[in-house]
Order: structure tokens, then C-alpha cells, then sequence
């Protein structure tokens, strides 16, 4: 009799009504929320600051580029010493000094300019004030050398070689950041879900095993039909969690914008940097490049690609995971089988960052695009570089068998090592397991 559905069921209804499982749930999504409003409350609150500048600019030839702003403000100095005018903005609340020494040569004034402050400037301010002061002082330069500014600006030149195979595919050299992003992306999800989930299986399996509990299921239930269904209710399970994570946290996040009057994903440091940076010369000219990119992803091919490839990495992965916890007493026993478990994961990420983006169909990418072990990493950044799909295929043809002989393989140890107590197992000792 096939009692897999009801092991399923069992194991998934068991995962999801145990407390800690609910508790971690609704916690998980509302402390990273709170986290992130925090971050985001303060950081707002920083950005409202209103600093004064005072601006003692002896040369007299950038003081029109100083123009207030909402969040600062420029107090220009006339008149005065760069001795006075530091000692009376120590003595004052100004956010800092910003001196421009007098010389005739735009280089030396470049080179001697300096921001007094009693505290350290953000990365953000001193990187507006450079820019600002880099570009007036460049136009003075190109005046000073009798250089037709206008004619300059015209005679620049942007090249962006355009890239096509022989089929009138068009792609460009900014599509591989994008690639090279969904590819690490990709890697990173498979790399934590197979740590978390993975780890609730086989704690599952050591729980019952402790428990006694597997001797009495076991008289009735084949080991790889239990090995089986722990897996699919466990991964059931995790998905159940992560979907209400992203739905929890969504509606958390509305609720907390709108509490606090905040974008919780926008009022952040790296959001400012951003916006400076896409305000400099050129920068839009990268931006479309990189959105040009993102259009030119094989979407469809992806996603597919991705569920497939990362339920069968996953099942794969769990698999062994269930084996070791059938071999063992306890999480401590664990530790020296997890290694080679985490190895060909963390090889596949290498292998994918520093290997597929630079030749990604090369021979160290193609033959690692079907190792069972780091194709689901591995093959994933190489599609959006093209791949035919018959490679596609095959991949995950030899994935789905090494995924079906590992439950065979670890099946073998998991019915001999769940009836084993109080012998700490070693390699040699599995062997005979499998032999049995």
C-alpha cells in the first residue's frame, strides 16, 4: 500500500501547527520589519537635519556653485582669516568650514582645499561638495588652457558595442551585470533554502528517531516512502512559511509606511548615493544600458528554468540531508558530514560569479552546468547567455536521476541508521550500511 500522501500530509500538518514553526513565522517578518522601519525612521530623521556651511573661498572663484538646498544650508565668509573663521565655527552650532585657499593656478586650488568639522561628514556630503567643486573648477581649467568648452562637450563620444550572434539575437557587454545579478540572486535563494529546510529535515528525522517514535512507523511504512514523505511535507511546509512571509511582510510594510509617513525602501543611505550618482554626467547613459538588459532577459525561459532547477537542487540536497540524520543520534554527530554537503554548493557560486560571466559557455562552465551536485546554480547563470535547450534538458534530466539514485543511496542508510543507537557512525560504517 502506498502510504506516501499520508506521510506527506503528517509531516506537513506536523511542521506547520507546531508552535515554534507558527511563533517564527509571524515573528521572523515583523522583527525585520521593525528593523528596517527603525533604520529607515532614523535615517529620515538625519536626512531633515539642516546643515549650516560656512564657506570661506579666498580664491573667489566657486562661490556661485553653493546653492541652498532644503537640508543645507551655505553661510559664505568675506573678510576674514581661515584662523578666525575656524576658530568661530568651532565656538558655533555649523555643521562645518569648508576653505578654498587663494592661488592662481586651478591645479595647487584643487589640490589644498579642505572641510573643517568637529564630527566626520557623511559619505553622501563630502561626495556632493567634490563633485560640485570638481566640475566648476574643470570648466575654469578648460577657460584657463583657451579650451572651447562648448566644442568639448560636442566632440565627446560614448561607445557602446552592440553585440548580435549570427541568428539577429541583439544583446550588449551592460547584459551581463544584469545576468550576472539573477545568476547570484538565484544562487544565494537555493543556498539558504537548502540550509534552512534542509536542516528542519534532518532534525526532524533525529527527533523521531530519539523519540522511539520511527521504530513503531517503520513496521509499516517502507524507509524510502518515510524518507520521501519528510521531504515533500518538510519543503511544503517552507514554502507555506516563505509564501506568508512575502505576504505578511508586504502588508506589514504598507502598514508601517503609512504609520510612520516613511518609504521604508527608499530612505535609506545607499538610496541617496544612488540619486546623486544618476544626477552626475554620463551616469543615465549606464542606467539604460543596464534597463536594456533587463529587457533583453529570456524571462520566460528563466522562470521555468528556475522552478525546476531549484525544486530538483533542493530535493537533491535534502535527500542527503535526511540520510545523515537517519545515521545519527544527535546535531553535534552532524557536523563532520555536513562539509561535503556544503562544498559543491558554495563551489557552484564560485564557479558561477568568476567562470560564467567571463565564458560562459568555456568547458569548465558547460561540464559544471551538468554535475547534479552544481547545476542548479551553475546552469541557472549560464541561460541567460543562451543556452539551447536540449542542454537545458539534459541537465535536469541527469538532475532528476542523481536526485532519484541518491534517494536509493541515502534510503539505504536511513532504514539501517534509524534503528541504530549509541554508535557514533563514520563513513566506513555507512558503506556497509548500503551493502546491506
Amino acid at each position: 500500500m502506498n502510504h506516501l500522501p499520508l506521510i506527506i500530509k503528517r509531516e506537513y500538518l506536523t511542521k506547520v501547527k507546531n508552535k515554534s514553526f507558527i511563533i517564527m513565522t509571524i515573528l521572523s517578518p515583523i522583527i525585520m520589519i521593525v528593523l528596517i522601519a527603525v533604520i529607515a525612521y532614523l535615517t529620515n530623521l538625519n536626512s531633515e537635519k539642516v546643515r549650516t556651511i560656512a564657506v570661506l573661498d579666498e580664491s573667489g572663484l566657486v562661490q556661485e556653485v553653493f546653492k541652498e538646498t532644503k537640508t543645507t544650508k551655505y553661510h559664505k565668509l568675506t573678510g576674514v582669516t581661515l584662523d578666525v573663521a575656524k576658530k568661530t565655527m568651532e565656538e558655533s552650532s555649523n555643521y562645518g568650514l569648508l576653505h578654498i585657499p587663494n592661488n592662481a593656478n586651478v591645479d595647487n586650488i584643487s589640490k589644498h582645499i579642505k572641510f573643517y568639522s568637529s564630527e566626520s561628514p557623511s559619505i553622501t556630503f563630502i561626495g556632493d561638495l567634490e563633485y560640485k567643486l570638481n566640475k566648476k573648477l574643470t570648466e575654469l581649467k578648460r577657460k584657463e588652457l583657451a579650451i572651447d568648452v562648448s566644442k568639448l562637450e560636442e566632440s565627446k563620444v560614448r561607445v557602446s558595442i552592440g553585440q548580435e550572434n549570427y541568428s539577429g539575437e541583439e544583446s550588449s557587454s551592460s547584459d551581463s551585470v544584469v545576468k550576472l545579478i539573477f545568476g547570484c540572486a538565484s544562487g544565494y535563494l537555493l543556498f539558504m533554502f537548502i540550509i534552512i529546510y534542509g536542516n528542519m529535515i534532518m532534525r526532524s528525522v533525529i527527533e523521531e528517531k530519539t523519540s522511539r517514535i520511527i521504530e513503531v512507523i517503520i513496521s509499516s511504512v517502507k524507509p524510502v516512502q518515510l524518507m520521501l514523505g519528510k521531504i515533500i511535507g518538510t519543503s511544503l511546509a517552507g514554502i507555506t512559511q516563505f509564501v506568508i512571509w512575502v505576504v505578511f511582510g508586504g502588508l506589514l510594510m504598507t502598514v508601517v509606511s503609512l504609520v510612520l509617513g516613511i518609504n521604508l525602501m527608499e530612505s535609506t543611505p545607499q538610496q541617496e548615493l544612488m540619486e546623486m550618482a544618476v544626477q552626475k554626467e554620463g551616469v543615465e547613459f549606464y542606467f539604460d544600458a543596464l534597463k536594456n538588459g533587463l529587457s533583453n532577459m529570456p524571462l520566460i525561459n528563466l522562470i521555468i528554468a528556475f522552478v525546476f532547477f531549484f525544486i530538483g537542487g533542493y530535493l537533491l540536497y535534502s535527500s542527503l540531508y535526511a540520510a545523515i540524520g537517519a545515521a545519527v543520534d544527535n546535531e553535534t554527530d552532524t557536523q563532520q558530514f555536513m562539509l561535503p554537503i556544503i562544498m559543491p554548493l558554495i563551489l557552484a557560486v564560485y564557479i558561477g560569479i568568476f567562470t560564467v560571466i567571463e565564458d560562459p559557455h568555456g568547458t569548465v562552465s558547460t561540464v559544471f552546468s551538468y554535475v547534479p551536485f552544481t547545476s542548479p546554480v551553475v546552469m541557472l547563470m549560464r541561460i541567460p547567455f543562451g543556452v539551447p535547450i536540449w542542454q537545458q534538458l539534459l541537465s535536469l534530466l541527469i538532475l532528476i536521476g542523481t536526485f532519484m539514485f541518491t534517494v536509493w543511496f541515502a534510503a539505504k542508510i536511513y532504514r539501517v541508521g534509524i534503528l541504530m543507537y549509541g554508535k557514533k557512525p563514520s563513513y566506513k560504517e555507512m558503506i556497509k550500511w548500503i551493502k546491506y
